[in-house]
């Protein structure tokens, strides 16, 4: 029965495999990315999305995890709920809307678009982080306490290390919204696969369309599993085995 499966699997992919390459052929698709003055600029679109989600994704974590870790303090633990509200109005306001009230103090181009989905990223870094150390078994930290730990090294070889497969969840869920929302960065000048998508809808041209649009699909994939690789480095072989 598995042998079965697992030759019918195969079978299933090389028939997608065969309807996609069809497609592209009959798009034309095939013969834009092989186009050596049309292969360049795709290169360069695929290097500006890259650095405004690179760039708005270690902005966004730097504050999402700093804004979560402080809110967990005993000092600051009362602000948590109106903190966390006002972070989320980030993704609470549509990401077209971010972006346009952004470009409104900070003009066209990358500047704005980094921002905006600096904002627009922060929510669930900040959100998992907070939920992350606050799950953290109070029996823990009294044992970190007992053993004479200071606060700082509770901190940083207790807390964090426990609520890592939260945090990264969350790193993980803010990345990918990252990736999506940045090719509507070229309504505001900033480049990106954006520019090839809204040509592509612009024109009419499908081939345009799916250059754009399928980057943007494996950039999203790969980052997934980048982040499925995060995890085994940073999530402790006791925890992962413990689930």
């Amino acid at each position: 029965m598995n042998r079965l499966f697992s030759k019918s699997y195969r079978i299933i992919i090389a028939v997608i495999i065969l309807i996609a390459g069809v497609t592209f052929e009959r798009t034309g698709l095939i013969e834009l990315l092989s186009d050596p003055y049309e292969y360049p600029v795709i290169m360069e679109l695929v290097i500006q999305h890259l650095y405004m989600v690179t760039l708005s994704m270690i902005f966004a974590t730097i504050i999402g995890i700093t804004a979560g870790i402080v809110l967990t303090r005993h000092r600051f633990r009362r602000y948590a709920g109106i903190c966390m509200y006002i972070i989320g109005l980030g993704q609470t306001i549509p990401s077209l809307a971010v972006l346009a009230l952004a470009m409104s103090f900070l003009g066209i181009g990358m500047k704005p678009a980094v921002f905006a989905l600096t904002i627009y990223s922060i929510l669930p870094i900040a959100r998992n982080t907070l939920a992350g150390i606050t799950a953290v078994p109070p029996e823990l930290i009294d044992a970190g306490k007992g053993l004479g730990m200071p606060p700082m090294k509770i901190l940083m070889e207790v807390e964090i290390p426990n609520a890592m497969k939260v945090i990264l969840t969350g790193f993980r869920i803010a990345l990918i919204i990252n990736i999506g929302t940045a090719a509507l960065a070229y309504i505001i000048g900033a480049g990106g696969l954006g520019d090839l998508i809204f040509t592509g809808i612009n024109l009419m041209q499908t081939d345009k369309l799916l250059a754009g649009a399928i980057p943007v699909t494996l950039l999203a994939l790969f980052a997934d599993f980048l982040s499925e690789l995060l995890g085994l480095s940073l999530i402790s072989r006791g925890l992962r085995l413990s689930e």
